[in-house]
């Protein structure tokens, strides 16, 4: 195919989401004979890896914590351009500002999108004026799209309830997808009470929550081990800076590991994995570790209960508490060690079963089709 005439744009506001979370679906595309162009701000470390998976790049300045409505109106028409020097035969996004501009410009540009909400963000975790500025790009932007994609039922519900997309647009997939022979079941139980965290430092995925229950847990049983894994400066506005991270390690509350590549040698050596985040669309720490055979401990919230089933893959907490935090990671302190595997079993069966990658690949393409993305590309 000719690399002066690209076929398909996909956009995120990060390279690095692209590579972790878009690997299967941009090499089932590659296979397919289909030309991808990766729309995302330049990244010295995650952009030439997706030039390495066959994707040609695109710079787009998504300012993903940012309010600026010049700087977003830029963008828009930085996209925009694109699609018309591009003339892609459609544009599939992932991350608010891909989806709601990439949506628009789409429309400007005579463009099919296929956006993915998979997730909602802070505009939705916290009520404000905000959120409803935001809705009204929401539906404005997925007037036209043909096919809308969720990664879980609460939020697709949310939108159909605000009239943001309507029944026949709206599907759900099951996460972006898991590698089970890559995250292949480890069920040994090597480190019994060690937990950790893997996430960006953010006040949103329950950073603090875990922090505060560590150190109460700590201080009733030394024995118990902490670790947080997840890159410090992140640009969000919900960010936890790094004198409050360094203040927890000095306390002796837990350990702060800086982010990896390869995440299966952290998660095969927790006893359980943890995340008290306010929201997800569809956790991909969880799906990593359920398929690891690990038990978990996350939130009662959309994109974590969807996977964490209480007394059977792991406990629930409320969000924002805690209290009911510290009281699931108690439990799973004092679980003996046939409860425990019966609960890595379980984990690894629903992986296997609700959250294959092959399942969601075939799920993508059915989507595609039915916006008629692939019959044009196939037509090029």
């Amino acid at each position: 195919m000719a690399p002066s005439a690209p076929l398909l744009m996909i956009s995120a506001n990060q390279a690095w989401n692209l590579v972790n979370f878009r690997k299967g679906l941009i090499q089932a595309l590659i296979e397919q004979g289909v030309d991808i162009i990766a729309a995302a701000p330049h990244d010295d470390v995650w952009s030439p890896r997706l030039e390495a998976m066959g994707c040609r790049l695109a710079h787009v300045a998504y300012d993903a914590s940012g309010l600026s409505p010049h700087r977003d109106a830029g963008t828009l028409r930085q996209i925009f351009g694109l699609m018309r020097q591009h003339r892609p035969a459609g544009w599939l996004s992932w991350t608010p500002k891909a989806n709601i501009y990439g949506a628009l410009a789409a429309r400007a540009a005579g463009v099919t999108a296929i956006p993915n909400v998979s997730g909602l963000g802070t505009a939705f975790i916290r009520r404000t004026p905000l959120t409803a500025a935001v809705a009204l790009l929401y539906r404005f932007a997925f007037t036209r799209c043909p096919v809308v994609l969720f990664q879980n039922h609460d939020d697709r519900n949310l939108f159909e309830r605000w009239r943001l997309t309507h029944p026949d647009q709206a599907h759900v997939l099951p996460g972006s997808g898991i590698d089970l022979a890559h995250f292949a079941a480890d069920r040994e139980r090597r480190a019994p009470g060690h937990f950790v965290m893997i996430a960006r430092l953010l006040a949103d995925k329950g950073v603090r929550e875990f922090a505060q229950a560590a150190r109460i847990l700590r201080q009733q049983d030394p024995s118990l081990q902490f670790s947080l894994v997840g890159p410090l400066g992140v640009d969000n506005r919900t960010a936890i800076g790094p004198g409050e991270v360094a203040g927890w390690v000095q306390e002796g509350t837990l350990r702060h590991l800086p982010p990896v590549d390869d995440v299966r040698p952290v998660i095969s050596g927790a006893d359980w994995i943890v995340l008290p985040s306010y929201r997800e669309g569809m956790s991909r720490l969880l799906l990593e570790a359920a398929a690891m055979g690990r038990p978990m401990i996350a939130t009662d919230v959309p994109g974590c209960r969807d996977i964490v089933i209480e007394g059977s893959t792991g406990f629930l907490a409320q969000p924002r508490s805690t209290a009911s935090l510290t009281a699931a990671l108690k439990r799973a302190a004092a679980t003996d060690d046939k409860t425990w595997h019966r609960m890595a079993n379980a984990a690894r069966e629903m992986a296997e079963t609700c959250f294959s990658q092959e399942k969601v690949l075939s799920l993508y393409f059915e989507a595609m089709y039915r916006a008629d993305i692939l019959q044009r590309c196939n037509r090029a």
